[in-house]
């Protein structure tokens, strides 16, 4: 067991001390050692100089700001990402990991984290975290998916409703746009209002968009959502590419306009049949003088002859590339279902909420109201029409007169439809569109996203290490069976020591031999990495121990 500090807790009690240091105390049959595996990886992903960046530091205490986002990340390795998890992890076992004689207590994390999140710097630690990846991995920024991801709320409180897609309801959410690089690692996390569209999402983001892209050539895909040609022309006009899906329906091109073309990833080639030509959008408003915008369109065509669209403004890019970038969209769906699975992405990390913005414009129900009853006395009219209609069939011999005379009840009855369906066009056409929030829901309450935030930042860099832990023993792993090699090896014990101002890490052997020999592999390459635990000068020096059959 670690040997306890009393005396840096007492002096850290009464603000006499700015942060506890790491002291490791060595030992054998360590449990979760494993589990600093990730520390190297993690160490590129910018997560503790954004944090320092950010937020400088935390107010004097025992637990530093390094120490905080450490457990985070701990937790979320252990799959058990929230607060609460630290309660079903022994606090000295979590402790050792941290250089510590114990973790911090459920209520000394959420303390803290409510501590980072105070300032409202977010969205601040969130674009640190973008513009570092940006500028350590510029090759992935090529293209950027961007999407709406939902988060269900199933409090008490009375949240504004959003379309959940997956299960096709209106439900109390929070909705966030995403952005994610071409391997499908996230990137940045933005709060959206709810009744937002992506179209004027992305049209908000294009600022951040264009500094993300720091002169270089940045191509943002995302789904039909985004479809809007003036939005098109804006983005080329910022210097920055599109690719799409078409959403209205288009004239199928030619069986002798396609051609086969190839492209290759990640050592994978991918064979596409496609057709590529030029096509005009017409602006509904006028972008730099211009009423129509050139665009490069093309066209997939699979198995049974269906065809499927894309739309770009990349001309220097081949058909191929572009298809497999449009396709590739899936990437970022893993992301959200993975993370919702093992990171918690749509859990509640505070139950705090705030005021909306009583001024913020909203769609107006008594419109929606209107606009059904229109529907309803538009069909009862389209019915006594229909009715009279029949009637005339049926009375082909009688007179107009004679008609009116015995159908002068039914005529009367389409009428009074016709005239309560102009009154309530007349009525849909007066009630505005949108309405300030105050008008209709004056009490109503968003949730404080700043601590969400926090935890996205955290988990995202998570995610991230963990994708480059898995594309290391790619080669030799294939990427489905990696992270789950990952998970096993993280939850592993394993013996400590201390060796000429080295972390020596000696890792027990995982289930299987093949598993344990991918695991050494790892280990070599991670040593290799010459990595220092965080705020310490102790390199970390990974290995497995010794196991028959295993050299």
């Amino acid at each position: 067991m670690p040997e306890p500090r009393t005396k840096e807790r007492v002096l850290a009690r009464f603000g006499l001390l700015e942060s506890a240091t790491p002291v490791f105390t060595q030992g054998a049959g360590l449990a979760r050692l494993g589990s600093l595996l990730i520390l190297p990886t993690l160490a590129q992903t910018g997560l503790f100089s954004s944090a320092k960046k950010t937020y400088h530091s935390l107010s004097d205490g025992f637990y530093s700001l390094s120490a905080t986002i450490l457990t985070m990340v701990f937790l979320a390795v252990f799959r058990e990402p929230l607060a609460e998890g630290a309660t079903r992890i022994p606090p000295s076992d979590l402790g050792r990991l941290l250089g510590l004689d114990r973790a911090h207590e459920v209520k000394t994390i959420r303390r803290k984290l409510s501590e980072i999140a105070g300032p409202n710097k977010g969205s601040e630690f969130v674009n640190a975290l973008s513009e570092y990846h940006a500028e350590q991995d510029p090759d992935v920024m090529g293209y950027l998916y961007l999407d709406g991801h939902v988060r269900v709320y199933s409090g008490k409180r009375d949240l504004q409703k959003a379309h959940v897609t997956r299960t096709r309801i209106a439900a109390p959410a929070t909705v966030e746009t995403w952005a994610t690089d071409q391997r499908g690692d996230p990137v940045f996390v933005v709060t959206s209002e709810l009744s937002a569209s992506l179209v004027s999402e992305i049209r908000r983001l294009l600022p951040s968009l264009k500094a993300l892209a720091k002169g270089h050539t940045m191509t943002v895909v995302f789904d039909r959502g985004g479809w809007s040609p003036n939005l098109f022309a804006e983005m080329v006009r910022n210097k920055i590419d599109f690719v799409t899906y078409v959403k209205n329906k288009r004239t199928k091109e030619p069986d002798d306009a396609f051609f086969e073309e190839s492209f290759s990833e990640d050592g994978v080639s991918y064979l596409y049949e496609l057709a590529d030509r030029s096509i005009c959008l017409n602006l509904t408003k006028e972008v730099d003088g211009q009423k129509t915008l050139s665009c490069r369109q093309i066209t997939r065509r699979r198995e049974g002859g269906r065809q499927t669209q894309i739309v770009t403004s990349r001309t220097d890019a081949s058909a191929s590339e572009i298809a497999h970038r449009m396709f590739a969209r899936w990437r970022q769906e893993n992301y959200f279902r993975y993370a919702r699975e093992h990171f918690a992405l749509d859990a509640l990390d505070s139950y705090s909420f705030v005021g909306d913005d009583p001024f913020r414009m909203v769609p107006n129900p008594a419109k929606k109201r209107a606009q059904a009853e229109l529907r309803k006395a538009r069909l009862a009219l389209s019915q006594a029409e229909a009715a009279i209609g029949i009637a005339l069939e049926e009375s082909k011999r009688t007179s107009l007169v004679k008609f009116k005379t015995q159908n002068a009840e039914l005529t009367a009855i389409t009428e009074k439809a016709r005239s309560e369906v102009d009154r309530l066009g007349q009525e849909v056409h007066d009630i505005p569109t949108r309405v300030p929030l105050s008008s209709i829901r004056p009490e109503a309450v968003l949730m404080d996203e700043e601590r969400k935030l926090v935890t996205h930042a955290i988990r995202m860099s998570t995610y991230k290490a963990e994708s480059a832990l898995a594309r290391m023993i790619a080669p030799i792993c294939p990427m489905d069976e990696a992270r789950a090699l990952l998970r096993e090896a993280f939850n592993c014990a394993g013996d400590l020591q201390i060796v000429d101002g080295a972390l020596e890490i000696r890792i027990d052997p995982l289930s299987a031999p093949r598993r344990t020999s991918v695991l050494v592999s790892l280990c070599e390459q991670l040593t290799s990495s010459k990595t220092c635990y965080p705020k310490t000068n102790l390199v970390m020096r990974f290995s497995v121990k010794d196991r028959p059959g295993i050299s």
